[in-house]
């Protein structure tokens, strides 16, 4: 007797499965960490470990053979020059089933599927590019502020200097209400 060769068919048919299965395993590639149910987690586990075995000797058959399975050439790139090479001294266990709880609708058991050497991004990173960007638009807001008042001088006919700050002030609040 063959024992231990079932899986769970998850309530689904074959059909419905096997797309669902493959497009866990391309989103567990692409993002290198997924939230799912338990059971499904249990049964993509075992498809993506055996996809990156495979990955750890690049040849063109494996490649074929994984392309079967995955569907999007830059996930299929990416899993074996950057995901294979990394799991390269590893003899298993690529993957990690992290319990987050239960699930409000329909207590079921959700879990975090993820890669073993999978790191959390750190905020520092999007802080830095963030402050480029506001300073680059504050300019781009200061230069329209100057070119609006400009041609409103213009249209009007006066060109008068500006003497006092609370006509400076005047000014501006009468710039808002016309934004």
């Amino acid at each position: 007797m063959n024992h231990r060769n079932g899986f769970n068919p998850l309530s689904r048919t074959t059909a419905h499965r096997r797309a669902m299965s493959r497009n866990m395993v391309t989103s567990l590639f692409r993002y290198e960490r997924i939230t799912t149910t338990k059971s499904k987690a249990l049964e993509v586990r075992k498809s993506a470990e055996k996809l990156i075995t495979r990955a750890k000797e690049d040849t063109v058959h494996n490649r074929r053979e994984a392309a079967k399975f995955i569907a999007d050439e830059k996930i299929l790139n990416k899993l074996f020059t950057e995901i294979a090479p990394r799991m390269k001294e590893r003899n298993g266990g690529y993957t990690r089933v992290l319990k987050l709880g239960y699930r409000q609708g329909d207590a079921a058991d959700v879990v975090i599927l993820e890669l073993v050497d999978y790191k959390l991004d750190d905020g520092s990173d999007k802080k830095e590019e963030k402050k480029p960007a506001k300073k680059a638009s504050e300019k781009s807001d200061a230069t329209k502020t100057k070119k609006t008042t400009k041609a409103k001088e213009t249209a009007s006919g006066e060109a008068k200097p500006k003497k006092a700050a609370s006509k400076k002030t005047s000014e501006k609040k009468d710039e808002s209400k016309t934004e």
